[in-house]
């Protein structure tokens, strides 16, 4: 056997195997401080985030700023953001903690003898016509694989992955967040509807305009989503003032509850309207409101992080998803 054919990956007797930022003090614990004020742009939110006080992330801060010796963030008018050292340092970041994470997975694999595991987060739309057909299909050709996945809007979604804590994701990229920092493939668009219970007064109209709409509660996603703002650009190119009265969730579940029981109206993926309203249970008192107006959102796709390889169990999913979409 030729011993010197393949470079040794040893570290040399006596030499130290961390970083000089590591010797210097860095800890995890300021890895995390660091991503969390990058989620957040907020030191009160950050601390939160990581069950810390504001005092605590502020020593905390100060700590990293000393063993970087150079500042990590600046305030702004609504907060702080990281400046150019702190998101090379955020950015590094990211990456130990998805290698950490890879790791985990690797040796909980090799433990258990498992197919592997995925994390996907979706909005739920795709995640109904896209996502669950190429699960069924992981899961029958790969029945020791385990499958994780989140339904929420893409603005969190996106966090996630950007956290480390998705594989990849269905949804589209929020407007505050630097493209540059995904992949994207766009695979599909998605209709949008309203819906209100059985018997809602608008149903007695062939369609509702847009100035029915106004005088009724609006359950929304919380403020700055992606289906929340193409509502409001609907309400807002047809000269028609927002509604007064809103309940913010991004739960479908709580969403369709109130529907149900209250004259309340909702925007919802078409495709979970129709799921729903076909259903003979008590979530099928739901009606699909036609309206004289459309509402349209941007195109959702396949997004990954910029720099991060797939595994081999995520991307079969990811493939397969891809395939569903192009059928």
């Amino acid at each position: 056997m030729n011993l010197e054919s393949k470079p040794s990956t040893a570290i040399p007797a006596g030499e130290p195997f961390d970083s000089g930022l590591f010797r210097s003090g860095l800890k995890i614990n300021h890895l995390r401080l660091i991503l969390a004020i990058d989620d957040h742009r907020r030191i009160s939110a950050a601390a939160d985030s990581l069950g810390i006080s504001q005092p605590a992330a502020s020593r905390m801060l100060a700590e990293i700023e000393a063993i970087v010796k150079a500042p990590i963030c600046a305030r702004v008018a609504r907060g702080v953001e990281l400046t150019p050292y702190g998101e090379a340092l955020a950015r590094r970041a990211r990456t130990i903690f998805l290698e950490l994470r890879e790791a985990a997975r690797e040796i909980n694999e090799l433990k258990t003898g498992s197919g592997g595991s995925v994390s996907l987060g979706s909005v739920t739309g795709p995640a109904l016509n896209l996502a669950v057909p190429a699960i069924r299909q992981v899961s029958t050709a790969y029945p020791g694989i385990e499958i994780n996945v989140q339904i929420d809007n893409s603005n969190v979604l996106t966090r996630e992955l950007l956290a480390a804590r998705h594989d990849f994701v269905v949804g589209r990229i929020p407007d505050d967040l630097n493209p540059r920092l995904f992949n994207l493939v766009e695979i599909g668009s998605e209709n949008v509807c309203l819906i209100v219970r059985e018997g809602h007064p608008l149903l007695d109209k062939a369609s509702a305009s847009a100035d029915d709409l106004p005088g009724y509660d609006w359950v929304f996603q919380p403020p700055g989503t992606l289906l929340r703002r193409a509502v409001e650009d609907s309400f807002v190119s047809a000269g028609v003032r927002l509604p007064a009265t809103v309940i913010n969730t991004s739960s479908i579940i709580l969403t369709l509850s109130i529907v149900r029981n209250t004259n309340a109206i909702a925007p919802v993926a078409l495709d979970v309207a129709k799921l729903v309203a076909a259903n003979g249970t008590q979530a099928g008192e739901i009606r699909i409101l036609p309206t004289e107006f459309p509402i349209r959102i941007k195109p959702y796709g396949l997004i990954t992080a910029e720099g991060r390889a797939l595994p081999p169990s995520a991307k079969l999913l990811y493939d397969l998803i891809l395939k569903q979409s192009r059928a």
